[in-house]
């Protein structure tokens, strides 16, 4: 209940984490969905409006925020930048959760990261909303929040 959670791509999600963590930052790239998320929000939740980009500012919307983050968590577009992004605002037992990771082209941000001495848990199974088994990759460091 102390952690810090950093999300890019709001939705469902950010009411779940916002129940389990202290606060959550998201981001989000779709105009609409950002004001039915941000209008439905609990107090711990700020939901920040990012223009959908490549490698531009939706990837570094966490560089403007002044804290580190416990969790960050990786379920929007621009993934690889954005685990690119993220790594250097991870406090000391931070994580990463990189969600769709079975998908070939996120390969580059487990490769990137377990270049900076991460490692990665993969998690396989089905979704709420679909029916092919997907991956979501935890990327993490000794001592990290999670305990792995």
């Amino acid at each position: 209940s102390d952690l810090r959670l950093f999300e890019y791509g709001s939705g469902y999600s950010t009411y779940f984490y916002a129940g389990k963590v202290n606060n959550v930052v998201s981001v989000e790239y779709d105009q609409r969905w950002h004001e039915f998320v941000k209008s439905n929000a609990p107090s711990n939740v700020t939901v920040i409006y990012q223009q959908q980009d490549n490698d531009g500012d939706y990837c570094r919307v966490i560089n403007t925020l002044d804290s580190e983050f416990d969790v960050v968590v990786v379920d929007g577009r621009d993934r690889i930048n954005c685990v690119k992004q993220s790594l250097p605002k991870l406090s000391a037992k931070g994580v990463i959760l990189l969600d769709d990771s079975q998908r070939e082209k996120y390969e580059e941000a487990i490769t990137y990261a377990t270049d900076r001495h991460f490692r990665a848990l993969n998690i396989e199974g089905l979704k709420a909303t679909g029916n092919k088994v997907v991956r979501t990759t935890i990327l993490y460091r000794d001592g990290n929040c999670l305990g792995i």
